[in-house]
């Protein structure tokens, strides 16, 4: 089955897909889910699916960022078991409805920009801290970035592993042995 030009998307619709991929490529939290797997073995599929999904939303009337924001939350928490409170939704809502309005004028330079970030991050991992509920523990770094686009270029957060914990030694009888920081015990 052949495509005829009528079958084909319009040239908008197709610059404005890969813009959403680009900009959610670079996106810490979904990088982190989608490398963690914390959407099972098919969550880089599932990072395409919410794509078309926002590509489709975009649709006809385009949402405005309180819907895209939500939808990026609802898709998080259904699909990779994580609620998101460190605001990057929002940011990351702002830039695909700009996105659009640009696209919508016949302007790619924010395609090419999100396009550029998102291969600059190709086979690096982020790596992610465990926080007790702090929101400090976790700052996006991108918030600004679709403002004046001179934020942190290409760059996620720099999260880091905490080390794990030695597991107390449990003697025979039942008590748990405890250790010195220091190297002199008095």
């Amino acid at each position: 089955m052949s495509t005829t030009p009528q079958d084909a998307p319009p040239q908008t619709s197709i610059l404005f897909a890969r813009g959403v991929i680009a900009r959610l490529a670079s996106w810490p939290a979904l990088r982190i889910a989608v490398d963690q797997l914390w959407g099972g073995p098919e969550s880089a599929a599932k990072r395409t699916w919410l794509a078309g999904v926002l590509v489709d939303d975009f649709e006809g009337a385009a949402p405005d960022e309180d819907y895209v924001e939500d939808r990026l939350l609802q898709v998080m928490a259904d699909e990779f078991d994580t609620v998101l409170e460190d605001g990057s939704a929002e940011g990351v809502a702002k830039d695909l409805v700009r996105l659009w309005a640009e696209v919508a004028q016949g302007r790619d330079a924010l395609v090419r920009e999100y396009e550029e970030r998102a291969d600059k991050l190709k086979g690096k991992t982020v790596q992610a801290e465990e926080g007790a509920g702090d929101a400090s523990d976790w700052e996006d770094e991108s918030g600004e970035e679709g403002e004046d686009g001179d934020g942190a270029e290409g760059e996620a957060p720099r999260l880091l592993e905490r080390p794990q914990k030695e597991e107390p030694e449990v003697d025979e009888d039942g008590f748990t042995t405890v250790k010195g920081k220091g190297k002199s015990h008095r």
